[in-house]
């Protein structure tokens, strides 16, 4: 699998835990007090971690810091919307498409001249 594959599913998987440790405990301890809330998120941000270390270093064997940075920040976007508006109940908004208009901008911004760390 070429790297910047491997670098994608890695960061997506890794956001997906992310989102989970920031936002889950909203849902599911908000009775809780919010120490249990935060060694809760703690822990599940540890797999994220375990999952974005080998993603960025894979990822900066052709990419440049910058582009694993745009690249991060959709992938968020595209990992937030779906649990947002799925899990956490959310409605969805128009907001989530004129902020993903704006991350093409910055992805053609980063990656015009291609990719590679400079």
């Amino acid at each position: 699998m070429p790297p910047v594959a491997k670098t994608v599913l890695l960061l997506m998987a890794s956001n997906v835990f992310m989102t989970l440790a920031w936002y889950a405990h909203l849902k599911e301890l908000s009775h809780k007090p919010w120490i249990i809330a935060a060694l809760a998120s703690w822990g599940i941000a540890l797999l994220e971690y375990l999952l974005q270390v080998p993603a960025n270093r894979i990822g900066h064997s052709q990419m440049s810091i910058s582009q694993l940075k745009i690249l991060q920040e959709v992938i968020t976007l595209s990992v937030f919307v779906p649990i947002a508006t799925l899990y956490l109940g959310e409605p969805p908004k128009l907001d989530y498409l004129w902020a993903a208009l704006c991350l093409c901008g910055a992805v053609y911004f980063m990656f015009r001249g291609g990719l590679g760390v400079p």
